[in-house]
């Protein structure tokens, strides 16, 4: 369904005549060391085939600074559109700025930039799944118990996000305790690191929410 509308976004921005020639996409990833992301690179490759596109993929390393080179790399390559899964929210607005300039269409995927133009987002609704999974946890504790948030990257609008919906939808419950709120980069190993150290400082705890995946099954 994602390939699907990804295709009909590409259409409705670029026009149907856009795919009877040659076109280049031009992909930036924030990090291809996360498997959410690899599937969406081999998403894209995939659907690539299906509309005969070249796709140029960028893996930025969670790397701001890379992620712009990135972008300054694939407006010098004059592709015809940029999808961008930015790593910094604010980071990455000088380098939408400049494709703005370039007149090439940029479209974010996952998460957003601060300013710039975005010819349309595509993501789920982070602060609603933050304040699902608070829901969740508050239940499953029968609205009292201590609790440990595992964030995101710092500037990552997906992180943020999830953080606001989690952490507004627990403090309805005073019942709830908020004992420790750590940044692990939404990465495995760092969520193994900082669990760890939340551990020995505190080592009664009742629940865990981390803002993805990788950082939950690092914590376990």
């Amino acid at each position: 369904m994602k390939k699907l509308l990804l295709a009909l976004c590409l259409v409705a921005i670029l026009g149907v005549s856009a795919f009877a020639s040659s076109m280049t996409i031009g992909l930036s990833v924030s990090t291809l060391n996360n498997p959410f992301f690899v599937i969406l690179r081999d998403g894209a490759i995939e659907q690539a085939k299906v509309l005969d596109v070249d796709l140029v993929v960028m893996d930025a390393q969670n790397d701001p600074a890379k992620q712009v080179s990135d972008i300054e790399d694939l407006i010098q390559k004059k592709v015809d559109v940029i999808l961008l899964n930015p790593t910094d929210a604010d980071a990455l607005v000088p380098a939408v700025e400049q494709a703005n300039k370039a007149g090439i269409p940029l479209l974010t995927i996952d998460r957003s930039v601060s300013g710039g133009v975005v010819a349309l987002h595509i993501a789920s609704d982070n602060v609603k799944g933050g304040g699902m999974a608070g829901a969740y946890l508050v239940a499953q504790l029968g609205e009292k118990g201590i609790v440990v948030e595992l964030e995101g990257i710092t500037g990552a609008s997906a992180a943020r996000e999830r953080g606001q919906g989690f952490d507004t939808y627990i403090a309805k419950f005073s019942g709830i305790k908020l004992a420790a709120k750590q940044t692990a980069d939404f990465d495995r190993a760092k969520g193994m690191s900082v669990m760890e150290n939340i551990l020995q400082a505190q080592p009664k705890i009742d629940a865990v929410f981390a803002q993805n995946d990788e950082m939950a099954l690092g914590a376990i």
